[in-house]
């Protein structure tokens, strides 16, 4: 039997938790993914299986301003850069999938800054 790593801890929690979090139409799912380096976000909609809006550490547009900026300071960006352009689809109300990833750090930084920018959840 294979060691459990953290990942594979931590896709087991994600598995547990998408059995209940799902995105409608009228409350797509933000989904956050966070890598050694970068950090991804997307608005989801699973009825119809399409990405609403997406924004990353690693979208040209974004790359400039996040620079040098510290891990927690990127999350912050990419937390209120995916809230404008989700606004500016007329989402309003969304579901958090933190992706099995502990609601502490880049993860909570992200998501105060969604809040922060119009996003409820």
């Amino acid at each position: 039997m294979p060691k459990e790593t953290r990942v594979i801890k931590r896709k087991r929690k994600h598995i547990r938790v998408r059995k209940k979090v799902f995105g409608t139409t009228e409350r797509p799912r933000l989904n956050i993914y966070k890598s050694l380096n970068h950090i991804y976000a997307q608005v989801i909609d699973d009825t119809k299986g399409e990405t609403l809006a997406s924004a990353s550490t690693l979208c040209p547009e974004i790359r400039e301003e996040v620079g040098g900026k510290k891990n927690i300071d990127a999350a912050r960006l990419i937390g209120q850069k995916v809230a404008e352009k989700a606004r500016s689809k007329g989402i309003e109300k969304v579901v958090f999938d933190r992706g099995g990833y502990p609601y502490h750090g880049r993860v909570a930084a992200f998501a105060d800054a969604a809040r922060e920018n119009g996003l409820d959840f």
